[in-house]
């Protein structure tokens, strides 16, 4: 599709926005130190609640959101969520107590209405055969992100381990003001549609979204997708720490090299793979990929394990613009948000259960004298991909 403007603004507050949760990441131990975690298990346990917390403030409010912009415009949505992120991040900052950052982490929970936003924003410039390469760029944008954001809190945590917050929270203040002055609507007002009382309820959302023909299948593989995926965000710092006794400067530079590797797929090998083989094909090499990247974390107890199979994990990140793509493609624009919201909606369930199961499985494997294996939930992480197979062949005909 051609560059514009609204476009690459689009990407940059992606970019500033990944920058900002990023950035957290590799001090998820120390802060979970800081608010009274007795050891690295149980860390991991409470960052784990956090995460649910957070997922399950999305999955509330994301179809809300998505339909709200329906209604009334991505414009003023995405600017709301960026200065909810901005509060968000100075209460993190100022957080004494493991209920304070719960509380924080619900609000941003509640501010994911950024990608959603922002995602239904690329739907409306983009034509239906060039979004999965959009979708792509999306995901490159977060890449570029998360190569600076663990680099920033890994040397900011540093300085002090509040740091990393302030900083997330000065780049949130300058979307909001990017985005005032800068973004244009992008949704006309004869695409639009009214907005009622049954898009506050995220339940009947999610109904009406799985009644649109073809749509169910799409949908069913993405949550899948994102619940096996969530072991990366839940659990990386803690595997790294548990298995090779990394600090939090190398989990942030780990996390960074992921970061450049996923931007490297999406916005160079992406678009070249869809345009050469197609949508389908690509996908399906997108799920090979991520089936033996999580086998290959599971057993990996060297660092030549994690430089193999890094590469090799991030050809996966190909599937959710991909999967995205074809939900897309399915609805009309005055729907665009309500299914990203739903999308949303969808991965925030597998966020509110995945950390629970996969720091549960984590803390049994490492703690269990009678099986030490600390790359448990990546193997669970792997069955779960390979079960929706059958339904990405199912695809295959739209």
């Amino acid at each position: 599709m051609k560059i514009t403007g609204p476009y690459l603004f689009i990407l940059a507050t992606l970019l500033i926005d990944a920058i900002g949760v990023g950035i957290v990441f590799p001090i998820m131990p120390d802060l979970m130190d800081r608010v009274g975690a007795a050891s690295t298990a149980e860390g991991a346990f409470w960052g784990g609640i956090m995460m649910s917390a957070y997922a399950a403030a999305m999955f509330l409010f994301g179809p809300i959101i998505g339909s709200l912009s329906d209604a009334y415009g991505r414009r003023p949505i995405l600017i709301a969520a960026l200065a909810t992120l901005t509060i968000d991040y100075m209460i993190m900052a100022l957080a004494q107590t493991y209920w304070v950052l719960l509380i924080g982490r619900v609000l941003a929970g509640i501010a994911g209405s950024t990608f959603i936003t922002a995602t239904a924003y690329i739907a409306d410039i983009a034509k239906p055969e060039e979004r999965a390469a959009s979708f792509g760029m999306i995901g490159a944008a977060f890449g570029i992100g998360f190569v600076l954001g663990p680099a920033l809190g890994g040397l900011a945590s540093g300085w002090h381990i509040t740091a990393p917050f302030w900083i997330a929270a000065v780049l949130s203040a300058l979307n909001v003001a990017f985005g005032i002055f800068i973004l244009p609507e992008s949704l006309k007002p004869e695409n639009r549609r009214p907005f009622g009382r049954r898009d506050l309820n995220p339940f009947g959302t999610l109904i009406r979204a799985f009644l649109i023909p073809g749509l169910a299948i799409p949908l069913t593989c993405i949550f899948v997708f994102e619940f096996a995926n969530m072991v990366y965000v839940t659990l990386w710092a803690f595997w790294g720490r548990e298995v090779f006794a990394w600090d939090g400067f190398t989990i942030g530079i780990t996390l960074s090299a992921y970061g450049v590797l996923i931007a490297i797929v999406q916005a160079g090998i992406l678009p070249q793979l869809t345009k050469r083989l197609g949508d389908y094909p690509t996908l399906m090499l997108a799920i090979a990929a991520s089936v033996t990247s999580l086998i290959g974390f599971g057993f990996a107890g060297a660092v030549w394990a994690v430089v193999i199979f890094l590469p090799i994990a991030a050809l996966s990140d190909m599937a959710p613009p991909l999967m995205t793509a074809f939900a897309a493609n399915l609805v009309g624009e005055d729907q665009q948000g309500l299914v990203q919201g739903v999308i949303a909606a969808l991965a925030s369930v597998g966020a509110v259960i995945a950390p629970l199961i996969l720091t549960a499985v984590f803390e049994r494997s490492v703690n269990d004298a009678g099986l030490y294996l600390p790359g448990a939930p990546f193997l669970l992480a792997g069955v779960m991909v390979l079960t929706i197979v059958p339904l990405i062949w199912r695809l295959r005909t739209r």
